[in-house]
């Protein structure tokens, strides 16, 4: 499904074709992609970055799209990588107390905003702990939002390309929450909603989590 195919179809299903309903489609649309970004982990959420810390400083600013960490991996001159544990930031100061107690990093806790200049960013930083010896390459997986099909060139995303019914039904929640529309028809949407959720989520946190070799295949027991 196309942006301009899921367009046309809130309008077709809402039978609304107000112009002031119109100019809030892009809301509804942007508000589906967080709720449905917020509840499944698809494979289109993560994103490899990576940085350099230096010698001396124990802070690690985060990318500007960054949510959350999937796994965050110190690499050593030998190409070897060193996965990092993450811990409370009071865990940290309490086992490596002096900053300047250096070594490999060991672990990592996210900090708080970054803070440049004086000016406190809205993007977040890490700390690490031990304070890294080195300068070393850091290679992290991370969750982020992925733009969204309004703002796509191409007028796709992964989640309107492999799976549309998501992004449709939670669109039209949406609307008809805008619509301020007949609590019957909301539940009636968002019973869709849920039901396309439950689908997407089987491929998103399982089907994309296993496989046939390592968890067996798929079995309905038989009564």
């Amino acid at each position: 499904m196309t942006y301009t195919e899921l367009v046309n179809a809130i309008k077709a299903y809402t039978e609304n074709y107000d112009s002031d309903f119109e100019s809030y489609i892009d809301t509804f649309i942007r508000q589906a992609e967080t709720r449905i970004y917020n509840s499944v982990q698809i494979p289109a959420l993560r994103r490899n970055q990576t940085g350099v810390i230096t010698s001396g400083n124990q802070y690690l600013s985060a990318p500007n799209d960054f949510l959350a960490v999937y796994s965050m991996a110190v690499i050593k001159d030998n190409n070897e990588y060193v996965y990092l544990l993450d811990k409370d930031v009071n865990f940290i100061r309490e086992a490596y107390p002096n900053p300047s107690d250096q070594g490999l990093p060991l672990y990592y806790g996210i900090f708080g905003p970054t803070v440049s200049a004086g000016v406190i960013s809205n993007e977040l930083s890490f700390i690490l702990g031990p304070t890294p010896d080195e300068a070393y390459t850091v290679e992290m997986h991370y969750y982020y939002y992925p733009e969204s099909i309004v703002d796509a060139a191409s007028g796709t995303t992964w989640l309107s390309d492999n799976y549309d019914p998501a992004l449709l039904y939670g669109s039209l929640r949406e609307a008809y929450l805008f619509m301020k529309g007949e609590v019957d028809l909301i539940q009636n949407v968002d019973a869709k909603y849920n039901e396309a959720m439950g689908e997407l989520k089987r491929l998103g946190d399982g089907l994309e989590r296993q496989d046939a070799y390592r968890s067996g295949q798929v079995r309905v027991k038989v009564t």
